[in-house]
């Protein structure tokens, strides 16, 4: 605890230290990057999203099916195993 700062050579607490508190606002690093406009950020957004590769209606309606079967399925396999855990506890307690 003494090279933590938390207590003097003599085991007792050490004195706690009162910062000055002459600025109310933290100054930003040196190096930190500026804030932008409204309209610079939605620019820059623009550009980005521009770079993106979008898919195809096509592609979107497959991805889609391929969400909605698997979907389908994990739900049939929780319902039976919940249905199948449930008898058993039934069969198991009654």
């Amino acid at each position: 605890m003494q090279r933590q700062g938390q207590m003097t050579e003599d085991g007792q607490p050490a004195p706690r230290r009162v910062e000055p508190t002459e600025r109310r606002t933290p100054r930003p690093p040196a190096g930190a990057p500026k804030r932008t406009s409204p309209r610079q950020f939605m620019h820059e957004v623009n550009v980005e999203l521009r770079k993106v590769a979008w898919p195809t209606r096509a592609e979107t309606t497959n991805y889609a099916t391929v969400v909605f079967i698997a979907l389908a399925v994990l739900m049939a396999l929780i319902f039976g195993l919940d249905l199948a855990f449930g008898n058993l506890a039934n069969f198991l307690f009654k």
